[in-house]
């Protein structure tokens, strides 16, 4: 069945204000795209290395608030060749600080999507708004007993002794960070998948590891008759487009981020296949063009 022709009769999130789920197909592969909902975080971590002035005009520039910014969590469901694939699953519910955040259970089951029918969990890596979703009760014990869980080898062997020493975090975050990771590899290691550098993990979805944001950080390619979508995890933040060169504050290599950042979004541009990640605003459908030595965010316009 395809996503795009679930019921959603009488879910939850029925009667949304705000949308929190789109769905579109790239060939014949189904994609969902299911916001976790939002996080704060300071504006200064979205742009470390940049000049606070430089920084301050590109958020007026872009309508956002000076100090606290709302962070988007996408997540998706990806369905190819029988299997149904959830790329990344948010932060949890563990963060109480966090509210609105950790939204995935409910709205997979909004959606109509049965956390058993999941036969695969592709993580672009190990930080905790990615992976705290399959440590929350309520989807955790919902999941099937062969679920396959695909990362990067060097993304489980880097959470082993993890260093932080290259980025620029809130105080607390990155213990939280450790033991977050920590965990779910403890109680998912049996389930793991890892692979070394590309895995195909359903036909036409593609795993492939682009280090920087971490050293395991991972990208997820869809090609199907001729279309092509990219998921992008955190290896494009807003700032992204227009500054590449910025650093953000979680990515623990960030000048190689920065080179993975702009090899990425000079691919996305001449291709001109539709690109997905993280924390762009949800749902984060777009294109990239250039834009003299930057690149420009096209949203992609919505199909009803």
């Amino acid at each position: 069945m395809s996503l795009v022709d679930i019921p959603h009769s009488g879910g939850p999130g029925l009667d949304e204000l705000v949308p929190s789920r789109y769905a579109l197909q790239v060939g014949a592969i189904d994609v969902m795209v299911i916001s976790d909902g939002v996080l704060p975080i300071p504006a200064v971590t979205m742009a470390t290395n940049a000049a606070p002035a430089d920084l301050a005009a590109w958020l007026k520039d872009m309508f956002l608030p000076p100090d606290m910014l709302d962070w988007p969590l996408n997540v998706a469901v990806v369905r190819s060749g029988g299997r149904t694939i959830l790329i990344d699953s948010g932060l949890g519910t563990e963060f109480p600080d966090f509210p609105r955040a950790g939204q995935l259970a409910m709205r997979l089951d909004a959606a109509g999507i049965d956390p058993a029918s999941v036969t695969d969990v592709v993580l672009t890596h190990l930080h905790m708004d990615h992976i705290g979703g399959l440590l929350v009760d309520g989807l955790r014990g919902r999941l099937r007993p062969d679920l396959r869980v695909h990362l990067a080898a060097a993304e489980a062997e880097f959470w082993e002794a993890p260093d932080f020493s290259r980025t620029n975090m809130p105080a607390p975050v990155p213990d939280v960070l450790r033991s977050t990771a920590s965990l779910f590899l403890d109680v998912y290691r049996s389930q793991l998948q890892p692979f070394e550098t590309e895995y195909e993990v359903a036909p036409g979805v593609m795993v492939v590891r682009t280090g920087g944001h971490t050293p395991g950080h991972s990208i997820v390619r869809l090609e199907s008759g001729g279309d092509r979508l990219t998921f992008a995890g955190d290896a494009v933040f807003q700032p992204g487009f227009d500054q590449p060169q910025w650093h953000n504050g979680f990515e623990h290599d960030p000048e190689e981020s920065a080179r993975v950042r702009v090899r990425l979004l000079k691919e996305l541009a001449a291709s001109g296949e539709q690109l997905v990640a993280t924390h762009l605003p949800f749902p984060s459908v777009c294109h990239v063009a250039v834009a003299g030595d930057a690149f420009r965010f096209v949203p992609a316009v919505w199909d009803f």
